[in-house]
């Protein structure tokens, strides 16, 4: 699962911010139950592309695709507080929700820049 390849270390298994790299870092690492929400997907999507503070850019290393999956996963585990081993025996069915444009579907995105408002 790409969110355990790329941000569970930090992260930790449920977005707590208590990854087992988390200690070492000079920041705190922000819990997704906290922050995310007061977010919108396109500046979730930036911070993976683009990176924030200490935590790497991922874009060009990631598809828009994968980048897309992450921000659905990040959101997963804001709003349910599941721990990784949870969205683990669903991995198929969640791989499948990843790839559907919830944004769009359920109108919780905001417009591309420089269009709309």
């Amino acid at each position: 699962m790409l969110y355990a390849q790329r941000c569970l270390n930090c992260h930790g298994p449920g977005g707590q911010g208590d990854g087992p790299m988390a200690v070492e870092l000079p920041v705190g690492t922000p819990d997704f139950r906290e922050t995310v929400q007061r977010k919108s997907n396109t500046q979730i999507r930036r911070i993976i592309a683009e990176g924030k503070g200490v935590m790497p850019a991922f874009d060009p290393a990631l598809r828009p695709a994968e980048i897309n999956d992450l921000l659905q996963m990040v959101r997963f585990l804001s709003r349910e507080g599941r721990d990784l081993a949870w969205w683990e025996k669903y991995d198929t069915l969640i791989a499948a929700h990843c790839t559907i444009p919830w944004e769009s579907v359920l109108g919780y995105d905001e417009p591309p820049e420089g269009k709309g408002r």
